[in-house]
């Protein structure tokens, strides 16, 4: 977890990797959590992949404030998928 500014774009910027048991539980967090667009036209972009086991993710920001709002609410929702995970257990190969 880190965050910077970009001195190219003036941007804050915030990355997150999130481990998961396995690529499957990885990419089905990505695939819960992707749909989410920002409200918000300008001023953020986040940007989510998943590599291995891990679901990386990357916030871009005009203002500190619409960042914490961003990642807040993305945690929200991470917990929610991590919760659900754990209450239905491991996937299943079909």
């Amino acid at each position: 977890m880190a965050t910077e500014r970009n001195l190219e774009t003036n941007k804050l910027e915030f990355f997150l990797d999130v481990p998961f048991p396995s690529s499957h539980e990885a990419t089905i967090a990505l695939r819960s959590l992707a749909p989410d667009k920002e409200p918000r036209r300008g001023g953020i972009s986040k940007q989510l992949s998943v590599s291995g086991s891990t679901l990386s993710v990357r916030w871009s920001a005009d203002e500190a404030r619409i960042l914490r709002v961003s990642v807040s609410s993305f945690l929200d929702h991470l917990l929610l998928v991590v919760e659900t995970m754990e209450v239905f257990g491991p996937p299943v190969d079909l």
